[in-house]
């Protein structure tokens, strides 16, 4: 395993002020965007106003049970939940972009994109990401 320089954990405003982004393992992306590949190290992008049914599933695990997403994309992708929690004031917004890798991908080969991913979520002054590890 590749060793990461540890970062303290910093507080931040309340949760009803931040603004929320999506961050999945689940090898999820938008209906015609390229598929993920085994041990791809890089991402997808999914905008906050795709529908349920542009985003689809190209995780390769054959252990991998579809059955969940394919019945409510929020068992893997809870965008719906998220804009509920928005509208409820619960939070303060929903990102504009979200981002999907691909699960079991090792840590060193999915760094790259997470640095790019970083400047995206700073641009769009996202002040907290919940990660959804499928």
């Amino acid at each position: 395993m590749p060793e990461f320089e540890e970062t303290p954990l910093l507080p931040g405003p309340p949760l009803a002020e931040r603004r929320i982004a999506l961050i999945s393992t689940a090898g999820l992306h938008r209906r015609g965007d390229r598929p993920f590949t085994e041990q791809s190290g890089d991402f997808r992008i999914i905008s906050s106003d795709v529908a349920d049914k542009d985003i689809v599933m190209s995780h390769i695990s054959t252990n991998f049970d579809r059955l969940g997403f394919m019945q409510d994309v929020d068992v893997a992708f809870p965008i719906n939940r998220l804009k509920e929690l928005a509208e409820e004031g619960v939070i303060g917004s929903v990102a504009e972009f979200h981002f999907s890798f691909m699960g079991a991908t090792p840590p060193d080969q999915m760094e790259p994109g997470v640095r790019e991913i970083v400047q995206t979520l700073k641009a769009d002054n996202v002040s907290a990401v919940a990660l959804c590890p499928v």
